[in-house]
């Protein structure tokens, strides 16, 4: 029950209910000497009003629409206040604002639906997994930080003087993952004109998009494109299953760009991707030499299934997936004969073993070979450059900084991707 001796009761409304709600609401609405809440919310109840045909009850109206004014409005003339707020005033509604400002002795709050459960509830979707952002405000580098984490679903509360919606689509665009996410709109939840609308492309978007709108992307359970559609190399880095624990941790197109360029794959041969994580490095060089024998390494659990799945979405076979350490790998002899000698070797992951797993390698080497090793940290350089220079007739060290634009409203920022060195050997 409410508590009668608070002087602002604020009650959240499902829209999708109003005539009812006032109707279930109109003893305590009635006790107040004022009734504030954004103007949509207070058109519909002056119309119910109205429709009741209630002369003899006057109030004050106070829009809350302009929240500085509404806030000084409240502080100059104490009376019994009825705000309004769409559906839960403490989910970043008013309800913070109202903390802020008055003493919580003066406050009662009454929580509906929020608007992105009346949206999940729409598409028959469970929401208790998912997650949620506002960007109303905000730098839109919150969302970038959000969605990089690749979460099964996300709901944003867009900010429209940003232009909403699009502010979202063109931000999930330039960080190449629109082909991972269904994008859905929701407009005036809650109300008899309510708009839902599955967005596929720049195109979809309605000339007359509500300002009043969120929106929710999921996760697709499939890639878009299918592997013949894909292109031969620097595929987006969407394209490929995850970790779920560790999301975008995968060597980035622009990079895996990069060190296919160093290997200089031949048309045949034997090529190790050690430390491959979820195998794109390795993967994608089979799809430019079709007749490489493909060795993939990772010590991570699951990573067996993550590679074998990505071979299938770019349409590839590896010869051997290997889920173990690979010192254990190459003491306990369990590469097979024909993959046993590489002429093209990967050195990922940047582990403490790096230098350990280096020296085992070159001792397999026996013919011509191309090593790469690819490192964020520059203490590793050194010691892994000092076991390379006795054996190889080349090496060399470059450093690869990349950067993805981002849109921020109307401009476009410039988001830099973690700076990789490159060290290559040679070995005749």
């Amino acid at each position: 029950m409410p508590n009668e001796s608070k002087q602002i009761h604020v009650i959240g409304i499902d829209t999708s209910c109003a005539e009812s709600f006032f109707e279930a609401k109109k003893k305590q609405i009635f006790k107040a000497e004022r009734v504030a809440g954004p103007q949509r919310i207070l058109d519909s109840f002056k119309t119910w009003l109205k429709n009741k045909d209630i002369k003899n009850q006057k109030f004050e109206f106070i829009a809350t629409d302009k929240l500085n004014e509404f806030i000084d409005l409240l502080k100059k003339r104490k009376k019994k206040t009825i705000v309004f707020s769409g559906g839960d005033p403490l989910w970043f509604g008013i309800g913070r604002l109202l903390i802020q400002n008055f003493p919580l002795s003066k406050l009662y709050f009454e929580p509906a639906a929020t608007s992105f459960q009346l949206a999940f509830s729409r598409l028959g979707k469970p929401w208790q997994n998912t997650q949620w952002i506002s960007l109303h405000g905000r730098n839109p580098i919150s969302f970038e930080k959000v969605i990089k984490k690749l979460p099964s679903s996300l709901v944003v509360l867009t900010d429209s003087n940003r232009g909403g919606a699009k502010e979202v689509y063109e931000l999930l665009h330039s960080l190449s993952l629109e082909g991972k996410y269904d994008f859905w709109t929701f407009e005036r939840l809650g109300y008899q004109n309510e708009r839902i609308i599955k967005i596929n492309s720049i195109q979809d978007f309605p000339i007359d998009l509500d300002p009043l709108h969120l929106v929710i992307l999921f996760e697709k359970e499939k890639p878009l494109i299918k592997s013949k559609d894909l292109p031969l190399f620097g595929i987006d880095d969407s394209i490929f299953l995850q970790y779920s624990d560790c999301p975008g941790l995968m060597t980035k197109r622009e990079i895996r760009v990069q060190l296919l360029s160093e290997l200089n794959l031949p048309k045949q041969g034997v090529i190790w991707d050690i430390g491959s994580g979820v195998g794109s490095i390795g993967l994608e060089a089979l799809r430019i030499s079709p007749n490489l024998k493909l060795l993939s390494i990772d010590k991570r659990v699951g990573s067996k299934n993550i590679i074998k799945e990505n071979a299938i979405r770019i349409g590839v076979r590896p010869s051997l997936i290997i889920e173990d350490e690979a010192l254990n790998i190459f003491k306990e002899n369990k590469i097979t004969p024909n993959l046993l000698h590489p002429d093209r070797v990967i050195i990922g992951g940047g582990g403490s073993n790096s230098n350990l797993i280096l020296e085992k390698v070159l001792r397999l080497i026996n013919s011509p070979c191309i090593i790469v090793i690819p490192l964020i940290s520059l203490k590793s350089i050194s010691k892994l450059e000092s076991i390379l220079k006795p054996k190889v007739h080349k090496l060399s060290i470059s450093q690869h900084q990349s950067y993805r634009g981002v849109s921020i409203g109307e401009d476009i920022r410039l988001s830099p991707l973690n700076p990789v060195f490159i060290l290559k050997g040679e070995i005749q």
